[in-house]
């Protein structure tokens, strides 16, 4: 009887591992179609704060259907947007991957050099050097989509949207079939000849539909009633900045359809902004068949409204707040166009953030909160100091990224000591009240700061295109543009703590608070299609969303 007992269990036992077997994913299997939704400014505590106002089919069907990691950092500074989009699709920091910043300083030359700026290369679909002379150039690593092109042979499509040049640029990789981008000169979407010499007729028929004009006919005003925005504060304060030519940062905004003939611009920081980049990639999707072929295909898109809405009213805003009540319509009716066109069970997606963003300075002070300005008259007064040390105030280049440039070429000419600029600089740096750290960033590995930020100041340092002196501000610091609305780029979490969701082609519906970080968003899909990681990858597969 025993023996009866244990041929069954065995039976069973093997029965159900052939079973397991049959729902494992097979290597040589992938998804028709990778969708990668960056959501610029999206800190992830939007995703529970704004909860019971979303619908089922957008941000609700990514938390209901697939896997969400609560606890995932962004593991360098500054945290910029042209920073993280590289950083995810490279799995790599801007130490290895080469773009530190939106902007930076050449050394050598002490000029602004802008991130996917290029003057090589012509604009396509307008005039506008300014706008369109862009391509990835300065992307030292490959993307995970440069390396689905390489497994593939070169057979897949991939296409990048955004509103931002370099949101579009860089996620697309070296060698896509597209990237494009919205041109403020002439309302259109555009790309540059480092892609393709002229725009695709479908792009050409896109843009004379005059969608943003569509969009912003009726103005703007709140989705819900004004009354149920219960997770803001009030419509009319003072640290807000209104959109276009509105005097006051209150509803409704009847004016932007006017405002737009003068300033397409304006859309970005509007929600319908959102509204219409998904529409150019659901054109883009049919257009290039997206999907439909023997390769997976990959679609990088970045909505950028959230962060100019951001940048404009702050986080705790009616405006962004309908901004992203808007945005989960937008997705849900995103996803619905993915599942009739592609196949609910064909396509994966991910969902995640370039980073986060600070409380406004006078939502802080409001509040009895640490908050303030860290540099201003920063410049002004370390001048004075080097003046009467070295007899020179112009050693400083500028300070941006949180980091100090030193004028590099007027050091050398006047044979100054580089290390007691540094010295004397990080000196006074550290009596200021604003400050909690100053280090001279060549030294930094030895310095006295605490993990994670020394860590993260590490792996943001490029030493070819970083500056000199790196700033850790006490908490709720802001630099001085942001006087209005507020910014981004530090190491504490409302900067740092990123969403991330997958959901769709061979993900299970799940959660995790285990530690993860931006840079392994790459290793993840690339496992999941089982092709090669990015060459500056240093992030790992999350074993949770691969399932294995």
């Amino acid at each position: 009887m025993f023996k009866k007992i244990q041929i069954f269990v065995l039976a069973v036992a093997t029965f159900g591992n052939v079973n397991a077997q049959k729902t494992k994913i097979n290597s040589g299997e992938r998804p028709k179609l990778v969708v990668g939704l960056v959501v610029d400014q999206m800190r992830w505590d939007y995703l529970y704060r704004y909860e019971n106002k979303f619908g089922k089919g957008g941000f609700q069907r990514l938390l209901g259907e697939g896997y969400s990691l609560n606890n995932v950092h962004i593991p360098y500074i500054p945290t910029v947007t042209a920073i993280g989009h590289t950083s995810i699709y490279t799995g790599s920091v801007p130490s290895i991957h080469g773009i530190a910043g939106n902007d930076w300083t050449d050394k050598a030359t002490g000029k602004n050099v802008y991130c996917t700026a290029d003057e090589d290369m012509k604009p396509v679909g307008t005039d506008n050097k300014r706008s369109g002379s862009h391509s990835p150039k300065n992307l030292w690593s490959t993307t995970m989509t440069d390396q689905l092109m390489i497994a593939s042979n070169f057979k897949s499509k991939v296409v990048g949207v955004s509103l931002k040049d370099r949101a579009s640029i860089l996620p697309a990789g070296h060698n896509p079939t597209g990237a494009f981008w919205f041109d403020d000169s002439n309302g259109k979407f555009i790309t540059s000849s480092y892609y393709m010499n002229e725009l695709p007729k479908w792009v050409n028929d896109f843009n004379n539909q005059k969608v943003p004009e569509k969009l912003l006919a009726n103005g703007w005003q709140t989705a819900l009633p004004i009354s149920e925005y219960t997770e803001s504060t009030a419509d009319n304060v003072t640290w807000e900045k209104p959109v276009g030519t509105a005097k006051d940062p209150v509803f409704p905004y009847n004016n932007l359809l006017t405002d737009y003939a003068t300033k397409k611009g304006v859309i970005r920081t509007t929600p319908f902004g959102n509204t219409l980049t998904l529409k150019f990639a659901e054109s883009a999707l049919d257009n290039y068949s997206l999907g439909k072929g023997s390769e997976t295909d990959f679609l990088a898109i970045n909505l950028a409204s959230t962060d100019y809405v951001g940048h404009s009213y702050g986080p705790n805003s009616i405006e962004v707040e309908d901004t992203y009540i808007r945005l989960d319509r937008d997705l849900a009716t995103f996803f619905k166009m993915l599942d009739e066109k592609v196949g609910k069970n064909n396509y994966l997606v991910f969902l995640s953030a370039d980073h986060g963003g600070a409380n406004a300075e006078g939502f802080l002070k409001a509040n009895k909160i640490l908050g303030g300005f860290f540099d201003d008259g920063m410049e002004k007064n370390l001048g004075e100091e080097l003046e009467k040390k070295f007899a020179n105030s112009k050693i400083i280049h500028g300070i941006d990224n949180y980091q100090i440039y030193l004028n590099q070429s007027l050091i050398k000419e006047k044979n100054l000591n580089e290390d007691d600029i540094k010295s004397t600089i990080i000196e006074n740096l550290n009596k200021d009240p604003r400050v909690l750290y100053a280090v001279d960033l060549k030294k930094i590995g030895s310095s006295a700061i605490p993990e994670p930020i020394k860590t993260r100041a590490i792996n943001g340092y490029n030493w070819q295109r970083s500056g000199d002196i790196q700033i850790v501000s006490h908490d709720g610091m802001l630099p001085s543009y942001a006087k209005k609305g507020t910014t981004h780029s530090v190491w504490n979490s409302y900067d740092s703590h990123i969403p991330l969701i997958f959901m769709g082609w061979g993900i299970k519906n799940g959660e995790s608070n285990a530690p993860y970080n931006m840079t392994d968003i790459a290793p993840t899909v690339s496992a999941l299609l089982h092709i090669e990681f990015p060459s500056g990858n240093i992030g790992n597969p999350i074993t949770e969303v691969i399932g294995r």
